[in-house]
């Protein structure tokens, strides 16, 4: 993937490029916006970062003419002087994202790998196929079981207002979808949306990202630093897996959302806020109140709008146009045109739990695209997992089980297959290791002799 620095400074440029050269991206570094011009003309890139202060064309003004002459290409603005109506302007004029001087190793890769997957999302983007909904926003969740068509309807009630919104479902069903879906669908549309893991942050750092923080108001702060709560300003926000933020933040943003403003680490100056909220968790909140883990006065305000997205098992009916899906997807991906599935290997897969859901499935079937040389899908191309399945997972008696009781012993089967080994277990899940760990938790599979291996 070619990525253009355009950037006046040599030792940002040549920061940027050792470090993005490291990942694999073949890395162009000029210090002009002529220059970048210039080869913009010869060739594609994939991926500009541009600073907005250029010895010879305003970074800005360089922006309009990226955006009017290659409107693929994916924009990061940067700069040493940053201002909240200079960052929302270069946002609302087509950049992708906005990195402050002098930004951090982390920061630059996520604003990267944020560039990087919209481009996979363009590029594997195609026309709404049968059974998909057909209106803007809602184009690429796929489903036709009543189950999805009743989350449907509840997104389109709810996208037109400004309240916030509760997705709650398992791992892997696809909440940040629905997050963006309700985001197009909603008169901010046009606004930034600003997705947050609150599970990939580090606590110690997510109250100066979610807020910002004045110059000195803690080590390491050598300068003031704009929160994504300023950046998505007038847009929509979006916290994943919200049961993960410390009791301290919870309060704070308890007071976001009653006030509709906030202060920088260090400051004693509030900012008026105008924001929409959608929060997802894929735990039981209730049971997390009951443990003193989630603040109940912020889950009342949190589930104004409450949508739950139904596990995979539960609309095994949407399975053959979601394996269609991304049979597709991935076969384009690979240049590899064509690929079926027998109705016999189909039917497996219709009969499988899929307790990783929907992402469980897509990672099953780029798998199979990847490593198994055949145009057509039979069960011996399907993992041992899915195909062993019937003859190791079964539930002693006849008696009728709960879905809990069902995943507890799915679970403890996978911990078996792979002796302990937790990251090994999750993968084949279709969950991350953190949710595996509050499962074994919740349905208390390790005894205090057992020591799985990490």
């Amino acid at each position: 993937m070619q990525v253009l620095v355009v950037d006046d400074e040599p030792a940002v440029r040549t920061g940027i490029t050792k470090a993005l050269s490291q990942q694999g991206l073949e890395v162009t570094a000029v210090a002009a916006g002529r220059q970048a011009l210039e080869l913009l003309e010869q060739r594609h890139f994939a991926i500009v970062l541009l600073d907005i202060k250029l010895p010879d064309i305003d970074g800005v003004e360089l922006l309009q003419r990226l955006r009017q002459d290659s409107p693929e290409t994916v924009i990061i603005m940067i700069t040493g002087y940053p201002t909240i109506p200079g960052a929302v302007r270069c946002i609302q004029m087509g950049a992708l994202d906005y990195l402050v001087k002098p930004f951090r190793l982390e920061e630059l890769e996520a604003a990267v790998g944020k560039a990087q997957e919209h481009l996979a999302q363009k590029a594997s983007a195609s026309p709404p196929e049968p059974g998909q909904s057909k209106s803007l926003g809602l184009d690429f969740i796929i489903g036709q079981s009543p189950a999805m068509e009743k989350v449907y309807a509840k997104i389109r009630r709810a996208a037109p207002s400004d309240s916030t919104v509760l997705l709650t479902g398992e791992s892997g069903t696809g909440k940040e979808l629905v997050a963006r879906a309700i985001h197009l669908l909603s008169p901010r549309r046009d606004q930034e949306f600003v997705p947050v893991d609150c599970s990939a942050l580090v606590e110690t750092l997510l109250e100066s990202e979610l807020f910002g923080h004045v110059k000195g108001s803690f080590t390491g702060a050598i300068q003031t630093k704009h929160g994504l709560f300023e950046l998505a300003n007038h847009g929509t926000f979006s916290f994943d897996e919200i049961t993960n933020l410390s009791l301290n933040i919870q309060a704070k943003l308890l007071r976001v959302l009653q006030e509709r403003e906030f202060m920088k680490v260090g400051s004693q100056k509030r900012i008026k806020l105008d924001i929409r909220i959608i929060a997802s968790s894929n735990r039981d909140l209730k049971e997390a109140i009951k443990n003193g883990t989630f603040r109940e006065d912020l889950f009342y305000r949190l589930s104004v709008i409450p949508i739950h997205l139904p596990p995979l098992r539960e609309r095994s009916g949407d399975i053959a146009l979601l394996v269609d899906h991304f049979l597709h997807k991935y076969s384009q991906k690979a240049n590899r045109e064509g690929i079926d599935i027998s109705p016999q290997a189909l039917k497996m897969l219709c009969a499988y739990p899929w307790p990783g859901n929907v992402r469980e499935l897509e990672h099953t079937i780029e798998r199979i695209v990847i490593l198994e040389d055949t145009d057509y899908i039979q069960p011996e191309h399907l993992p041992s997992f899915i195909t062993q399945r019937q003859a190791e997972f079964q539930l002693s008696g006849d008696g009728d089980y709960t879905l809990d009781e069902v995943e507890k012993r799915y679970i403890q089967l996978i911990l078996k297959r792979t002796k302990g080994h937790r990251q090994e277990a999750a993968r084949i899940l279709g969950i991350n290791r953190k949710t595996l760990l509050h499962k074994i938790e919740k349905y208390q599979l390790l005894s205090k002799r057992e020591s799985l291996k990490k």
